[in-house]
């Protein structure tokens, strides 16, 4: 993304999206447009309910429902119940197997694995959850603030500007620019505006990796992977954002199961995501250099199952591999284990059964016995040819919308209207697939793209609420309300009747007192509807 480009205020000019069940006015005493004497009189009955509880309300972005955010990723997947065997790693359209990998990464974070986490949490990732370096020691935060007092004319400027206005991006990128060229060695500076910055644009994956840039100049590798793993809970879905993470752990790790976890960890995440490829090849990359075919084939045979914009390329070199490796290399130590006890099944029984095993081929009933290398060679490729027929046939129904794609990443310039109609498109589609798992993904993907539109955002929330993930809809409406759009009305107007329809009037209250006191004062809308909730409380 361009580091000078303008701020501009971002207002959707696509076609609104409906709020079934939330515009609901039957019971309103005043109609939710009027006059000014109407909004005289829902002023003054807003002002006496503001004025009866104290507002447990914040916009800083920490906010998550009850549980914290490990229960939102749980929650995000438990309605998913599809049961499918695989080749023994966790299969990134199977629900149950990425929280059984997250389970699993807590785990190794607090065990063995700390030197790739630094001993950063890393459950509940979602895009948006990027917390501020609370690791900092006092005397770091007193020193920083000692640097701060020096700075130079220019700094001095554009911090009164980012200070008075924190979305203005082009201040910021200013800021970092300017604070780079004064302070090239001073990394306490540097992590100043770069944790200033990013606390504002959690999205802006090209500045996490800057940002680690600086720390692996600067400072250690324990910094760096601090700064990553930060990274990848404010912009979680983003391929790019993990291919660095994976890159930076195989220049620094010698321990290859360390790096596969990682690569596993963001595969959960981006591993279908249709721009994935770049993740993939690193991760084949990788394995070539440890030359262990089985594990390569095992990748290969992952990246079929799905659409991916270099499926064609994956299948002609998965082909590749499997004429130049014998089928005993390709094989895991399950697979061929499971293809030997049911060979030796078969001889006792006297039987040959006929060869249909699944994409694993880790069922013995499905693996016949006294077939040549070459037939079992043959088999094992047009089981896989199998799985790329069917994930081509997915992807014909999904490219015009992935073409119409232009922009997939973040950036405070407006989209055009047919990408963002583009995308509303897109989500009708996936809705009617009807897979959790693919729809979550694919609203992660978007909101990274639409951040700024409140319209996607509400999307999103009403859908999950929609799926009985309510978990999950209280996060992404926190995340929009307190994050990415929280200087927009609409969203706490939003807010405020999403908590009131389910009886949380405090949080419904705050959300209204929040539009009254900083978003917008005086806003017609945003009063009539309080006076209104606050006239259906007493009916």
């Amino acid at each position: 993304m361009g580091d000078s480009e303008p701020m501009v205020a971002q207002t959707s000019v696509a076609e609104p999206y409906p709020l079934d069940g939330y515009n609901n006015t039957a019971s309103n005493p005043v109609p939710e447009t009027g006059s000014t004497a109407v909004a005289e009189l829902a002023g003054e009955a807003a002002a006496q309910a503001n004025s009866s509880y104290e507002l447990p309300y914040s916009g800083d972005g920490s906010a998550y429902p009850a549980g914290g955010p490990d229960s939102v990723q749980q929650a995000q997947f438990s309605a998913v119940n599809e049961s499918k065997q695989d080749i023994g790693v966790p299969d990134a359209n199977d629900a149950s197997g990425v929280v059984g990998m997250e389970a699993a990464e807590s785990a190794m974070v607090s065990s063995d694995h700390s030197s790739v986490n630094g001993g950063v949490d890393t459950s509940g990732l979602e895009n948006g959850n990027a917390p501020e370096n609370v690791d900092s020691s006092a005397d770091e935060k007193q020193l920083t603030d000692a640097y701060a007092a020096v700075l130079s004319a220019e700094e001095d400027r554009l911090w009164s500007i980012v200070t008075a206005n924190s979305s203005d991006f082009t201040a910021w990128t200013s800021l970092i620019e300017e604070t780079e060229k004064v302070a090239e060695t001073n990394i306490l500076k540097i992590r100043r505006v770069y944790d200033a910055f990013l606390a504002e644009f959690p999205l802006c994956y090209g500045y996490w990796k800057k940002y680690a840039d600086h720390e692996a100049r600067l400072s250690s590798a324990d910094k760096v992977v601090e700064i990553y793993e930060r990274a990848v809970q404010g912009v979680t879905y983003s391929v790019d954002m993990w291919l660095h993470y994976c890159i930076f752990a195989i220049s620094t790790y010698g321990d290859s199961d360390t790096v596969r976890r990682l690569f596993e960890r963001g595969l959960a995440y981006v591993g279908t995501d249709y721009l994935s490829f770049s993740l993939w090849d690193k991760y084949i990359e990788y394995e070539y250099m440890q030359q262990d075919w089985a594990r390569l084939a095992v990748i290969y045979t992952r990246i079929l199952e799905n659409p991916n914009q270099q499926l064609d390329r994956y299948f002609s070199s998965f082909k590749e591999l499997a004429s130049n490796r014998p089928l005993s290399e390709l094989r895991t130590t399950e697979e061929a284990a499971a293809v030997a006890d049911a060979v030796s099944e078969a001889i006792e029984q006297g039987v040959e059964g006929e060869v249909r095993p699944n994409a694993a081929e880790n069922s013995p009933k499905h693996v016949s016995a006294g077939l040549t290398e070459a037939e079992e060679l043959e088999k094992y490729i047009t089981i896989r040819e199998e799985m790329y027929k069917k994930a081509k046939e997915f992807d014909s129904k999904i490219i015009g919308f992935e073409t119409a794609i232009r922009r997939p990443y973040f950036h405070v310039r407006p989209l055009n209207v047919g990408e963002l109609e583009n995308w509303h498109s897109y989500l009708d589609f996936i809705e009617r697939e009807g897979d959790l798992s693919k729809i979550v993904k694919l609203y992660e993907r978007c909101v990274i793209a639409c951040a700024n539109y409140p319209e996607y955002w509400i999307r999103y929330v009403l859908c999950m609420e929609a799926s009985e993930s309510m978990d999950l809809a209280n996060n992404v409406l926190a995340r929009a309300s307190q994050v990415f759009v929280k200087r927009q009305p609409e969203i706490h107007i939003f807010c405020a009747r999403f908590k009131e329809q389910a009886g949380d009037i405090v949080g419904a209250r705050a959300a209204y007192h929040l539009v009254h006191t900083e978003i917008s004062p005086g806003l017609l809308e945003a009063i009539i509807r309080h006076a209104n909730m606050e006239h259906r409380l007493v009916c």
